[in-house]
């Protein structure tokens, strides 16, 4: 499969490109167009309690979407349902742990499953709930916002908001906890963060859709303020 990346960015559009009878694994409601000939098949993905678990757990749909090029090759498109970024990662027979909500699509033999941290507080809407992608294969994820990447080093910790975290390599060490006390946890406008420990692979986007989501909370609450 070749992939490129269109209108990056803000309106990011995926590009695949599929050889003869090569197959696509893409999230449902992510496809935006295919080239004549290409074959779609629905199923539940690993079957039906993986699939609960990644459609309960993970945020991603009960069923996923396969397309399939004909004998002469074909093309599909694919975007986010939010404004954002996309990005490409090569799995060399890795995993790697995706925000529920990230996962767009991937090659066939790339797995997709749930880990759950559990890390739920009386302050926090959702914990961190993760996906596991793991294999060898090219995996397109997506973001609000635009993508930022860093490489963490052997014992190198980095704390992010829970709202901005994209995706990081299994085997970084993660703690979930609440940014300060009481009054900071209610006060400061953030919530939870993770401390996540080196070596690995970090992405983080620029937005966040808790903080959206917020932001036009207060515009229906409050109508003086948007004048």
């Amino acid at each position: 499969m070749e992939t490129e990346i269109l209108y990056r960015p803000s309106f990011s559009l995926g590009v695949l490109k599929l050889s003869s009878g090569e197959e696509v694994r893409v999230e449902g409601g992510s496809m935006v167009s295919m080239s004549q000939g290409v074959t779609l098949e629905t199923k539940a993905t690993g079957g039906i309690m993986k699939s609960l678990a990644r459609s309960m757990l993970g945020g991603e749909s009960f069923f996923q979407n396969n397309y399939k090029a004909p004998p002469n090759g074909g093309e599909l498109t694919v975007a986010p349902s939010l404004p954002g970024d996309l990005a490409l990662l090569d799995l060399k027979n890795e995993t790697m742990l995706l925000q529920s909500g990230a996962y767009v699509a991937s090659e066939t033999n790339v797995t997709i499953d749930t880990k759950w941290t559990g890390a739920k507080t009386f302050f926090a809407s959702e914990g961190l709930i993760m996906l596991r992608a793991t294999g060898t294969g090219k995996l397109l994820i997506s973001s609000y916002g635009a993508i930022h990447e860093k490489n963490l080093a052997q014992g190198e910790v980095y704390t992010v908001d829970t709202g901005h975290l994209v995706a990081f390599s299994d085997g970084v060490g993660f703690k979930v906890r609440k940014v300060g006390g009481l009054k900071a946890t209610l006060f400061s406008g953030e919530g939870l963060v993770v401390d996540l420990t080196g070596p690995g692979r970090l992405l983080m986007q620029t937005r966040s859709v808790d903080g959206f989501v917020g932001w036009i909370n207060s515009r229906v609450s409050h109508p003086s303020r948007s004048s």
